[in-house]
């Protein structure tokens, strides 16, 4: 099992930028992906951006591209977002998550979580 931890969520004006960071802590973190999920008032949690620990494989979705960008820092076995340009319907609650292997979009296949971090872009 993979523990993790977001942190640098926070409120910010449209246009503006925010990084999130994802502490991961347990089992091999090189056979893992972590991605990044949020979930707006009402919606479903939605996929931004995955990456896979050993490789560096990335993925986003499309409102996440040219604007979001996930890296990894294997010394500190830390995943980042950084998100720039930043728009009012990007404010939710952002997840950092965890499972084996490769990246997958839904998050019904994900087993570890965080506890999730406060983004909120004003107009």
């Amino acid at each position: 099992q993979v523990q993790l931890v977001e942190s640098g969520g926070g409120l910010v004006q449209a246009g503006g930028s925010l990084r999130l960071s994802c502490a991961a802590s347990g089992r091999t973190l090189r056979i893992y992906a972590i991605s990044w999920f949020r979930q707006a008032p009402g919606k479903e949690r939605e996929f931004v951006s995955g990456i896979m620990w050993s490789g560096g494989t990335t993925i986003y979705s499309d409102s996440a591209k040219g604007r979001f960008t996930i890296s990894r820092d294997n010394a500190k076995d830390t995943v980042y977002l950084q998100m720039n340009s930043l728009k009012p319907e990007d404010t939710g609650v952002y997840y950092c998550a965890a499972r084996l292997f490769r990246i997958q979009t839904s998050q019904t296949d994900y087993g570890s979580w965080g506890q999730g971090s406060q983004v909120t872009v004003s107009s």
